[in-house]
């Protein structure tokens, strides 16, 4: 099947290319194989379908490089809280309550939130994976998993957390058409002491394949971190030979230079969690002095407990305001780099980047689609500016993921809404009683 997308401004977030007015894409097979401006009568003939997209933007999809879908439950549950009380009075209890069916209501009602703001592409960091899995498969998004791991308990429960990791790892790497790749994942140099987290830099080395933590989220983590093993959190995980495979870190707030410096020449990725350390007062996260040292940081919501929602669009705006205001300084992050951090930059911190993150051909055919005729977005200035600054999840329209479409005009495809909302609020009731 040759589909051909026409009259839509194409933003392929290629590196020095401009947003195509009156431009076109075809698919064919879940694979991009034009982008470009207008074709002829005759150029169109080839195609099996025209989809006319005036007054739309084509864009690829947003990527969220870090998130705990079933948290989606704990919406609202605990908040205005410093973290630790948080997570260890409020969180960590009604987590330890989960089970399977409890991540499965939570991950849907979390996947379906996503769809609907343009979101094609995850990353999913806790328990019971083999649900949220088997979600990804059934929905037809594009997931990085990963069995966290915290390493409370005896050496025991330790050592089968990590052979369960290990085997879901293995099970799901290259699942569903390829749109399921994994990671592995201890919790935090915090919550996981040296020897847990050199056994998962091993296994990671070992399967080949990125690893993924909590680092520096809180000046009080970090202090417990020099406490407990006598150096920052960097300096700890380098020790460990954690950044010397392909790494990503979520939430990197508190940095020093040299910090920054080293995570920029061990190709470090950061997952920039604005709105989540804005809600838990964490802080605001050195963004600009990562640039400054070539990094490329991603986006990401963290879980619904700690954000409320997981809207990327969101985190794509705040990344572009709150730097600004900040360091007063309103050249601290453009538009055009906040929507890359949201769909290339994003692309790069999942190690996925060959495949997704702009539109060109050969690339997944991973996109989506943003109505640009509603007041917000008017007069027809810069579109980009529009994007990052006006628009608002709703003017999502369309959303395709190895060229199949999971929502269409706002109508959901691949997913039930009014089921899933029905059995995410039964599966919080249950939780809490």
């Amino acid at each position: 099947m040759k589909t051909l997308f026409t009259e839509a401004v194409v933003i392929s977030m290629e590196e020095g290319t401009a947003p195509i007015q009156n431009g076109n894409m075809a698919i064919e097979d879940g694979i991009i194989t034009y982008v470009g401006s207008a074709l002829t009568v005759e150029e169109q003939d080839q195609y099996d379908e025209i989809v006319p997209c005036k007054g739309k933007a084509i864009l690829p999809g947003f990527v969220n490089t870090h998130g705990h879908l079933a948290m989606t439950l704990l919406r609202g549950y605990a908040d205005d809280l410093p973290l630790q009380q948080w997570l260890e009075n409020e969180i960590w209890p009604m987590e330890g309550k989960m089970t399977a069916e409890h991540v499965t209501a939570g991950a849907n009602l979390a996947v379906l939130e996503m769809i609907q703001g343009g979101t094609t592409t995850f990353l999913d960091m806790y328990d019971n994976m083999d649900a949220v899995a088997n979600i990804v498969e059934q929905t037809g998004l594009r997931a990085r998993l990963t069995r966290r791991c915290i390493g409370f308990g005896d050496d025991a429960l330790r050592k089968s957390k990590l052979e369960e990791a290990t085997s879901f790892a293995k099970r799901w790497n290259g699942a569903a058409g390829g749109r399921i790749t994994t990671m592995m994942a201890p919790h935090s140099p915090y919550t996981c002491d040296p020897a847990f987290i050199l056994h998962f830099v091993e296994k990671a080395a070992e399967l080949g394949l990125p690893i993924h933590t909590h680092m520096s989220e809180t000046k009080a983590e970090v202090e417990l971190n020099v406490r407990e093993y006598g150096a920052r959190p960097v300096e700890h995980l380098d020790q460990l030979g954690f950044f010397d495979i392909p790494s990503l870190v979520a939430h990197a707030v508190h940095l020093t230079e040299e910090e920054v410096e080293l995570l920029a020449k061990k190709n470090v990725k950061i997952a920039h969690n604005p709105g989540s350390n804005l809600k838990l007062g964490s802080g605001i996260a050195p963004i600009t002095q990562m640039i400054a040292h070539g990094m490329r940081p991603s986006l990401a919501t963290d879980g619904a407990a700690s954000n409320n929602n997981l809207d990327l669009l969101e985190e794509i705006q705040l990344a572009a305001l709150i730097h600004k205001g900040h360091l007063q300084d309103p050249l601290a992050v453009s538009a055009k780099t906040a929507l890359a951090m949201g769909t290339l930059y994003g692309a790069e911190a999942l190690f996925l980047d060959s495949e997704i993150g702009t539109l060109e051909v050969g690339k997944q055919a991973d996109f989506i689609t943003l109505d640009l005729t509603q007041a917000h977005m008017q007069p027809r200035t810069d579109v980009v500016s529009h994007i990052v600054y006006s628009a608002t999840r709703s003017d999502v329209q369309d959303v395709f993921v190895q060229g199949i479409p999971l929502m269409k005009n706002r109508e959901m495809l691949t997913i039930d809404s009014e089921k899933v909302i029905f059995e995410a609020n039964q599966a919080f009731e249950n939780l809490r009683g």
